[in-house]
């Protein structure tokens, strides 16, 4: 089973059989994708606090690896002579790598500076690239279950921006077991059907709520049922970024050589 990074770990498969224990709920949402590798083409709107935009497109490749999974963030300056992305971001990648033991390590490639350097841990609460996510948000919603504690709530009906109507879900409370992780706890409203994630509530150390994520629009690709929309919200500053699949492929063909940082310096492999 399949756990993603940042647009692709929101998908489901048909509900699951499971006792209505939260851990239980929390790893079967999280880990429903029978699919090897993914790679989407996604558009993203970042939203500043005066309502201004800006539009970026952005390529994503996951894979999973005998101790892992690797997943590969890339804004392209263009495609098929269609310009994509301004010299701003053009040409940046970004690469994760998340360990079956729980560890994570994070690599950026900026033009720039023409160098891949690794992402600090006091730099991972950080905005990334100007959006309303920073490298540890990603983190937080692709981490393994076992690394939290989870208590269930409550059950109740939830309509949301991108849910199409009300849901029946479950609401979990996460609590990470590493006192310094960024957030002191996350709640999320799973849906009772299909273990799609339709919102999540992030706090941070204060216990103030400082991020709130929503996912919706779903579609069926390949079978799968897919969440097509991620909106990050950062709560107090009237900013947010959205996600929107564009395309996407189960199961695809990816060369292990994507996740390396001979890729991230020159936008292939070898």
């Amino acid at each position: 089973m399949k756990r993603m990074a940042l647009v692709s770990l929101l998908l489901a498969l048909p509900v699951l059989a499971f006792s209505q224990n939260a851990a239980d709920i929390v790893s079967a949402s999280r880990n429903r994708i029978p699919s090897g590798a993914i790679s989407t083409v996604s558009k993203m709107v970042i939203t500043d606090a005066n309502g201004r935009t800006t539009t970026r497109y952005m390529y994503q490749f996951t894979k999973d690896f005998p101790n892992g999974s690797r997943t590969v963030v890339a804004f392209p300056e263009s495609s098929n002579g269609r310009r994509l992305n301004d010299s701003s971001i053009a040409n940046t990648r970004f690469l994760t790598i998340a360990n079956s033991g729980g560890g994570t390590s994070q690599r950026i490639f900026l033009p720039e500076t023409r160098k891949v350097t690794p992402i600090s841990s006091s730099d991972g609460s950080k905005p990334f690239l100007g959006t309303d996510f920073s490298s540890d948000d990603m983190s937080s919603l692709n981490r393994a279950a076992n690394l939290d504690t989870h208590s269930l709530l409550r059950e109740e009906q939830f309509s949301g921006p991108f849910t199409g109507g009300t849901r029946a879900c479950y609401v979990i409370e996460s609590k990470p077991k590493d006192s310094s992780f960024q957030y002191s706890r996350m709640v999320q409203w799973i849906d009772k059907e299909t273990l799609i994630i339709y919102r999540i509530e992030l706090y941070d150390q204060k216990n103030v709520l400082t991020k709130l994520v929503e996912m919706g629009n779903v579609k069926e690709f390949q079978g799968r049922l897919t969440p097509t929309m991620t909106k990050g919200t950062t709560v107090g500053k009237g900013t947010s970024t959205t996600i929107e699949i564009q395309t996407i492929s189960y199961d695809a063909s990816i060369p292990d050589g994507v996740f390396t940082d001979y890729y991230l310096l020159n936008g292939r492999s070898q």
